[in-house]
């Protein structure tokens, strides 16, 4: 009970965050009130956005919010505008996004139409697709070889919700065992304790590529959806998003 009245309590905490972040509808003004702007970054989806040697975040979609922030010190007529950097994990960023603890979520975000319920997005970026990451050993070829297997895939992304989706319809008695983040959810294949990764192909190369032994692991299977990239902000704030 006491786990519980925990979970409700942090639920309201959050959905008040998000009522007034749309209540008022003014994340301008919000940051113009702090003298700062909060944009998040992933630790490990190289190359939209990781942290580098000295632990700094890095990547192309940290690049283009950097771009649209520079837009937002000219609109505010900052220039001496506070840039703050929060780590994210998959699962959080959008709870982050709603309670106004970001301002802007700047990684491996595809726009849907299920997300587009609660938040908003820009343009479109880049365009990735689901498919599967296994070992060059294991037979598995394809989408349908993964019936009876153990798969994971990264905790709030739209790989989990697919796999679940398609393993229900399709009766594949799959075990899907998601990581809190990329490199858990790695590690599982690394380690045999899953057979195969699904999740965005470029995500799932650039893991690889960085791995211990790249040679070991390869993609395979057919494109399982389309990914659009986008950068997510709060919804119901026209003026944010225009700028």
């Amino acid at each position: 009970m006491q786990v519980r009245a925990t979970i409700v309590a942090l639920a309201a905490l959050m959905a008040g965050g998000a009522a007034h972040a749309q209540a008022t509808g003014e994340t301008l003004k919000k940051i113009a009130e702090k003298g700062e702007i909060v944009m998040s970054y992933r630790d490990a989806a190289v190359p939209f956005s990781y942290v580098d040697g000295n632990q700094q975040p890095v990547g192309y979609a940290h690049d283009i919010c950097l771009k649209a922030i520079d837009e937002v010190k000219a609109e505010l007529k900052k220039p001496d505008l506070k840039v703050r950097f929060q780590l994210v994990a998959g699962s959080a960023r959008i709870p982050l996004l709603l309670n106004g603890t970001i301002d802007m979520e700047c990684g491996t975000t595809t726009n849907s139409a299920e997300r587009q319920k609660q938040v908003a997005f820009s343009l479109t970026y880049f365009v990735s697709s689901n498919r599967i990451l296994t070992k060059t050993s294991s037979p598995i070829k394809s989408f349908a070889d993964l019936a009876g297997k153990t798969v994971t895939t990264n905790a709030g992304s739209t790989g989990l919700k697919q796999l679940s989706e398609i393993n229900a319809e399709k009766s594949m008695n799959m075990r899907i065992t998601p990581g809190s983040d990329l490199g858990e959810a790695f590690l599982l294949l690394e380690n045999d304790r899953a057979q195969a990764f699904f999740l965005d192909d470029v995500i799932l190369a650039s893991l690889a590529a960085r791995s211990r032994n790249p040679k070991n692991y390869h993609l395979v299977g057919e494109p399982m959806s389309i990914e659009p990239y986008s950068i997510m902000v709060r919804k119901d704030d026209p003026a944010f998003k225009a700028v």
